[in-house]
């Protein structure tokens, strides 16, 4: 079983094992018996008593199997997330009003038996019997001095997790002979123990094209104040500096977002696209919309669909350029639809093909990505996610904004893409939507 199906195997058996829990203590407590005004309450309560079962056991990490690799760590986290469960339980029956009043108070010690045990047991006959498959974390160590020998010492006690010690390489070894024992061993993780040593090398490593490498530092004291810790190992602090890719599950949540997303605004939008379609063909004629060629993830190329804001024919004598403040092609509806980015509308047709993301990148022309590939160090990291209608460059900037300033947004995004950076660059762009801040 993998990683992301044994977190969503554990959450439906908990469900699953609450609510049992509850109807066994229910039949012991009224021998099978139990008056409906009771039943009535507990089926007003078992989706907040559900989730808040459920909640407990992540405050405790029942939902993280290596915090669960043996029957006593296991015991002491099921029992407290148990208790806190039931006391939530507790608190929520009694705050509910008259729907949940008649909830048993008599039951409660029988639920928590109950579930204690049942979220324990089926716990440890996985522990016996099951198994997870872990992917494999093929790590190589840059340091020298006790930090990394403490490093190598608790990665190779944690095989079972997927950790494997492939090599390890002195602070002062070249940037070259890294990426070479990478791509001879197939590292998908480093680990720097000594940074402050090799800063220039780890900015080169981290811009270096390899797929799906995960880079960790063991931080500073002052590196500690600008980033959080992103893994322990035995008691050492790692702050990742990139990732290969972010979790399927974070992917598919977003994907799941872009899709419903994609179709509310298009219902919302749709009468101010047809008002708009029609200024445009009446002010500057045909066509409406402006498709262009674009490069996505993976350097694939595809159509973006746009609303025309541009003369027919704009690049005929001069070939492509991109736009500029004041740019004399610009019509002048397409001013106001520029300045209020109601041109970009039309990709959330782009969207619904899986060609664009809501947040990411904003996809480039490829008559210009093998330019920019070339004189821009590190341009290529944009292509690992899908292009964005927004993003950070486009909340912090403009159309003019230089393309080695609209990297550094780009890859700031890459390397700390979270539900909450979305939301956040999402609550911007609908000021910038309003202001037409940035506009071009």
């Amino acid at each position: 079983m993998s990683r992301f199906r044994f977190r969503l195997f554990s959450l439906l058996a908990d469900a699953v094992f609450v609510n049992a829990a509850v109807i066994a203590a229910f039949a012991l407590r009224f021998m099978g018996d139990a008056p409906p005004h009771n039943v009535a309450a507990y089926v007003a309560l078992w989706p907040l008593l559900t989730a808040a079962y459920l909640s407990c056991g992540w405050l405790y990490d029942l939902y993280e199997p290596q915090q669960l690799d043996s029957p006593w760590s296991t015991t002491s986290k099921v029992i407290p997330a148990a208790m806190l469960g039931t006391l939530a339980l507790t608190a929520i029956a009694f705050l509910g009003g008259n729907a949940t009043a008649a909830f048993p108070r008599t039951t409660l010690p029988f639920i928590l038996c109950f579930s204690t045990t049942f979220m324990l047991g089926w716990r440890l006959l996985f522990l016996r019997f099951g198994r997870i498959h872990w992917p494999e974390q093929r790590t190589l160590i840059i340091g020298n001095g006790d930090t990394a020998r403490d490093l190598a010492k608790s990665i190779s006690a944690r095989r079972k997790w997927g950790w494997n010690l492939v090599a390890q390489l002195s602070a002062d070894s070249e940037l070259q002979q890294i990426n070479d024992r990478i791509q001879a061993d197939g590292i998908n993780r480093v680990i720097v123990a000594d940074p402050a040593r090799i800063r220039e090398t780890i900015e080169q490593l981290v811009l270096a094209d390899h797929v799906n490498l995960t880079v960790d530092v063991v931080p500073e004291l002052y590196e500690t104040f600008m980033g959080r810790t992103s893994t322990i190992i035995g008691d050492i602090p790692l702050m990742r500096i990139v990732s290969g890719t972010i979790p399927r599950y974070q992917r598919m949540a977003k994907r799941a977002v872009d899709v419903l997303g994609a179709l509310c605004l298009l219902i919302l939008t749709l009468p101010l696209m047809l008002v708009v379609a029609a200024v445009i063909l009446i002010s500057d004629g045909r066509p409406v919309f402006y498709r262009q060629k674009r490069m996505g993830r993976g350097q694939r190329v595809f159509l973006i669909y746009k609303f025309r804001t541009m003369l027919t024919n704009a690049e005929q004598d001069s070939g492509p350029v991109l736009a500029t403040k004041d740019d004399p092609r610009i019509t002048a509806t397409g001013k106001t639809l520029r300045k209020f980015r109601i041109d970009e509308l039309p990709q959330v047709f782009n969207i619904l093909r899986g060609e664009m993301s809501f947040i990411g990148p904003r996809p480039e022309r490829p008559e210009f990505i093998a330019a920019y590939v070339s004189d821009i160090p590190g341009y290529s990291e944009r292509f690992r996610i899908k292009p964005g209608v927004t993003g950070l460059a486009q909340i912090n900037g403009g159309y003019a904004t230089t393309p080695q300033r609209k990297l550094k947004y780009d890859l700031m995004y890459l390397y700390h893409q979270s539900p909450a950076l979305d939301v956040q660059i999402v609550v911007e762009t609908i000021k910038v939507v309003l202001t037409g801040k940035g506009a071009r």
